[in-house]
């Protein structure tokens, strides 16, 4: 009994510190902004390895373009005449020039072109999104920035900011509609990858080192897009 009510605790203190993870909000320039608390549904699960490889596999075969293709014995220039007659020659008897064991001839079973992609789940989709993030949130590599103000788009900035807010390694930087500025400023170095929120996914946030969000993209990644009528009632502070 006392096993259990102790084995409880436990698990409703992990789910309470899940659910009160917060980061410091930073401005461009590095300084500290206040704090903004990660919702714990998409940064505070516990990561599930074999769906988050499932959703990456998936989505690295539906790149694929899939326009391979040989050319079957059918599909073969030429090959209409008989080469040499059935018997008397000594040689092995021949139908066509096209056969798959002649220089020349048709491939036997070769590649068509094809469709790679999978099915997957939402929720499996869902699921590994939230593992993905909660991997980096726990490590402490999910920051977030108040906004970004570029004036004018200009790599060196974007360089001194991410120095600034500490970003270091393979940097995945989400941004908005609204962020021309920024995206151009950031594509031009090599350590950093773009992503609008709407298409943010597991495996561009599993092949970077960290993952920077402005307080609109968080918003967006966890409450997805809105409605007209759900921001104007958001705004208003009213109950959906």
């Amino acid at each position: 009994m006392a096993e259990a009510q102790n084995s409880e605790k436990a698990t409703t203190s992990k789910k309470s510190k899940a659910a009160e993870r917060t980061v410091t909000v930073k401005t461009q320039q590095g300084t500290d902004a206040g704090k903004v608390v990660l919702a714990a549904e998409l940064f505070g699960v516990e990561p599930n390895i074999a769906v988050m490889h499932q959703v990456v596999t998936a989505q690295l075969a539906a790149r694929r373009a899939g326009t391979h293709s040989t050319k079957s014995r059918s599909e073969v220039r030429g090959g209409g005449a008989k080469p040499w007659r059935q018997k008397g020659t000594g040689r092995a008897r021949a139908g066509s020039r096209n056969s798959p064991i002649w220089r020349g001839g048709g491939i036997a079973h070769g590649p068509k072109p094809r469709d790679y992609s999978q099915r997957t789940p939402k929720k499996m989709v869902k699921l590994a999104l939230a593992g993905a993030l909660s991997d980096r949130a726990g490590e402490g590599n999910v920051i977030v920035v108040d906004e970004w103000s570029f004036e004018t788009p200009k790599t060196k900035d974007a360089s001194a900011a991410l120095e600034a807010i500490g970003a270091t390694g393979k940097v995945l930087v989400v941004l908005d509609d609204g962020d021309g500025n920024a995206q151009k400023s950031f594509r031009n170095l090599p350590h950093v990858s773009c992503l609008n929120s709407a298409e943010l996914n597991t495996h561009d946030i599993l092949d970077s080192d960290v993952v920077v969000f402005t307080k609109a993209t968080l918003d967006y990644a966890t409450t997805g897009p809105q409605t007209a009528s759900e921001q104007t009632a958001s705004d208003n502070g009213e109950e959906q």
